[in-house]
């Protein structure tokens, strides 16, 4: 038998040490730091648009009013204070955010020396004037009283008048338009006042004033002529404003 040739075989490598592992997907560095990890381009969803964060931030969804803009609409057409719980069903968020966000307003106000105040009175939170433009409100209203009334005004006036004390609600029934402007403006000149409550609804009520019988020359609202001697009949509501 011949023998075989013999062979050398080269010696299998030991695996090398010390080398780097291949990064993996959250491996360090500013691109694989993770999809919110630091850095201006992946600091989160709202991080570009400040007015989306400023949002965020207070709570509310994008696209809708934040909590301090949903407070100032609400308490601008108010004629009432209203209690923070109040507000904060409204609103649906939780009552102790609404009272910081209604003291960090009133705050705010104060110290821009607006020429309106928020002030928390009998219990709810409401806008007023402040008081050193009260001399300007006053020469306001009274040069106002030289104009002439508003048919709106005129036909608000003279549901008070006959039936009175008689609510705002009850007024703009029987007008069929919301009176609350008007009889604002009827209280500013003085020729209406407020007169307790309704003792079921609670209501505000409202007569006319002394000034206005003045102005009417009558003594007393018994003097007031037959109002339907002065309307066609087809008017609606007449009925209820004899009543």
């Amino acid at each position: 038998m011949t023998d075989m040739p013999s062979r050398e075989f080269e010696p299998i490598p030991a695996p090398r040490t010390g080398g780097l592992e291949p990064p993996g997907p959250y491996g360090a560095g500013p691109e694989t730091a993770g999809p919110y990890g630091a850095g201006p381009e992946t600091a989160g969803p709202y991080a570009e648009d400040p007015e989306t964060a400023e949002a965020y931030a207070e709570g509310s969804q994008p696209g809708e009013p934040s909590l301090r803009a949903g407070l100032e609409a609400i308490l601008l057409i108010v004629d009432e204070p209203v209690p923070e719980v109040t507000l904060a069903q409204i609103l649906e968020r939780p009552r102790h955010e609404v009272a910081a966000a209604l003291r960090e307003l009133a705050a705010e106000y104060s110290a821009q020396g607006r020429g309106f105040d928020l002030r928390e009175i009998a219990g709810g939170w409401r806008f007023y004037t402040r008081d050193v433009c009260a001399p300007l409100v006053e020469r306001f209203v009274r040069d106002g009283q030289q104009a002439r009334l508003t048919q709106a005004a005129l036909e608000t006036l003279a549901v008070v008048a006959y039936r009175q004390p008689v609510s705002r609600a009850r007024v703009s029934a029987i007008r069929g338009v919301n009176s609350d402007g008007v009889i604002r403006t009827l209280t500013l000149r003085g020729l209406i006042e407020e007169a307790g409550h309704d003792p079921e609804h609670q209501a505000v009520l409202y007569r006319t004033t002394g000034y206005f019988l003045e102005r009417l020359g009558l003594n007393t609202v018994e003097e007031l002529p037959d109002l339907a001697l002065y309307l066609p009949d087809d008017v609606e509501g007449i009925e209820e404003l004899q009543q």
